[in-house]
């Protein structure tokens, strides 16, 4: 992320739609056009009223009188059907979907379609991949939506995708419906605790599974599977491919299960770490990790698994708004 010329005063927009994913995960649909005058009020028309982001990265969200909070991004890309013939303005959609789990989001939960917010960003860094290439995406929870961002951006370069998401239960698992539309390339995995759907058990099961046999096969979400303790899991052989990389968002411990999987593998792995942030581009130092100096906003939050492994707080505790240790 460069700030040289970078505006961190809000964009504000207002919720164009609002997806309700389950009861307590919500999807806050935004949209913007290219051309429209920049929130700074200095008479400047940027490309987009906001830059276009990459897989990956975040944006804070004020909601107005309440606070501000960071969220990933799940879509940010160009409405089918804007911009044609010169004469219709590019329209940009931006998806967030965001869990009810505190004060703000509770606030947010409230608001309706129209009205408004403020959105600063995109910051932070972005997962990166080469084309064609076989990757392994593992997701816990509402991490599943900023890698879907990864498997729409990774299918349209010709990569072929296993998306493995874990939740306690089928009711919980996002976006396989959206994951499905992506094309025969992209294959949904699921996990869940209680056995409702998929796998009974954890999704690094899953992608332990998949690796063993060097290839994805069919996600048993998507059809039969074997059978292991009267729950369906993925069929793992199906020559997918050996995994060129694997990609992590979600719970720490479950990120930090996947980074030590790649190392025994000898993978390449990217993880979202997540850390309270203020700010989201390196001023407050809110995010640092201890005894490195690293910024998650500023530096990440994208970081190599090795890279993460190394960080002496990693999968062992974080802080919160004050800075006091909390261990996971």
């Amino acid at each position: 992320m460069s700030l040289q010329n970078f505006n961190t005063k809000p964009v504000t927009l207002p919720i164009k739609k609002i997806v309700k994913e389950t009861e307590t995960i919500w999807t806050f649909v935004f949209e913007r056009e290219a051309g429209r005058r920049s929130a700074a009020g200095d008479g400047v028309a940027a490309e987009w009223e906001l830059a276009q982001s990459k897989p990956g990265q975040f944006v804070m969200l004020w909601i107005p009188g309440v606070d501000e909070k960071p969220f990933s991004i799940a879509y940010d890309g160009e409405v089918s059907g804007s911009g044609g013939g010169g004469r219709v303005p590019r329209r940009s959609e931006l998806w967030l979907t965001i869990a009810k789990v505190g004060p703000a989001t509770e606030a947010l939960f409230k608001l309706k379609t129209g009205d408004l917010v403020g959105i600063r960003g995109p910051f932070g860094n972005s997962y990166t991949w080469s084309k064609g290439e076989h990757l392994a995406l593992l997701a816990g929870g509402y991490g599943a939506a900023p890698l879907y961002g990864v498997a729409r951006a990774a299918a349209k370069q010709g990569c072929k995708v296993e998306f493995i998401v874990g939740a306690r239960n089928a009711g919980l698992l996002l976006y396989e419906k959206r994951v499905a539309e992506l094309g025969p390339n992209v294959k949904y995995h699921a996990a869940t605790d209680d056995g409702s759907k998929g796998h009974k058990g954890y999704n690094t099961e899953v992608l332990e599974e998949i690796l063993a046999s060097d290839g994805g096969g069919v996600g048993a979400a998507s059809r039969g599977g074997k059978l292991r303790g009267g729950a369906m899991v993925q069929s793992a052989r199906g020559g997918g491919g050996k995994i060129d990389r694997i990609f992590a968002c979600g719970p720490e411990m479950m990120m930090k299960k996947a980074a030590e999987i790649a190392r025994a593998k000898g993978l390449p792995s990217q993880l979202a770490l997540e850390r309270y942030m203020k700010c989201g581009f390196g001023v407050c130092g809110q995010c640092c990790m201890d005894d490195s100096g690293v910024c998650v906003c500023r530096d990440g939050t994208i970081f190599d698994g090795e890279v993460a492994l190394g960080f002496s707080e990693f999968g062992k505790y974080h802080r919160d708004s004050v800075g006091r240790k909390v261990e996971w």
